[in-house]
């Protein structure tokens, strides 16, 4: 078995600072969005978030421009908030124990990456890493775990996929792993008809080895 960790909204709570600051730079291109809209609509790269919502306006360059202007204020603005979310510390301390290794798949850029795993110190609980940077399709397209589970050398049906939203349970799916889902952003209806789903939590508090899934 293997763990393989999405980052925003699963590891660290931010997802609805994402959103607001996808809101406010979407505003400042000309389309306003509301709350609602942004959560439907920005997912996966960022590259591909701006061209899906400005079909052809921007250059790859300016795309890229756009990603680190919003990117930068975002890591501002949450870095006083930064903490993992309740229970993740205790479990990923009881998984490297186990000897479970560990991944981050994440549609994040690099740089947020480092922000996170940096700030709090905990980059050694993972053996494989990949961000947006690394792939070339973006959620729900599967690259990113098969990526994640290629360079960990497991199976990929022998992957425990931790993600928030129903584009990382679907990749999961896409991907032929099972999802626990922590319900930071979404509710637990959303995730109803996705069956790569086997359980949704509000945090890592109850999870333990012993009522996680035999994979």
């Amino acid at each position: 078995m293997a763990f393989i960790f999405d980052m925003d909204g699963t590891m660290v709570d931010n997802m609805m600072i994402h959103h607001r600051g996808w809101q406010k730079t979407l505003a400042a291109y000309g389309l306003h969005l509301t709350l609602e809209e942004v959560m439907a609509t920005c997912h996966g790269k960022n590259v591909e978030i701006i061209e899906r919502l400005f079909p052809g306006k921007f250059s790859v360059a300016e795309r890229e421009r756009i990603s680190f202007e919003k990117e930068s204020e975002y890591r501002a603005f949450f870095l006083p908030q930064l903490k993992l979310i309740p229970g993740l510390a205790d479990l990923l301390e009881t998984a490297k124990n186990a000897s479970i290794p560990m991944g981050i798949g994440t549609a994040a850029p690099k740089a947020n990456v480092d922000f996170v795993l940096d700030n709090l110190n905990i980059r050694h609980y993972f053996s494989a890493v990949v961000h947006a940077d690394d792939v070339d399709k973006g959620k729900p397209e599967p690259e990113v775990f098969f990526k994640v589970a290629n360079r960990l050398g497991i199976p990929y049906s022998e992957c425990l996929v931790f993600e928030d939203s129903p584009t990382g349970a679907k990749t999961a799916l896409n991907a032929g792993m099972r999802a626990i889902i922590l319900t930071t952003t979404h509710t637990n209806q959303e995730f109803f008809h996705i069956s790569s789903v086997i359980r949704c939590v509000p945090d890592y508090k109850g999870i333990n080895m012993d009522n996680l899934p035999v994979l």
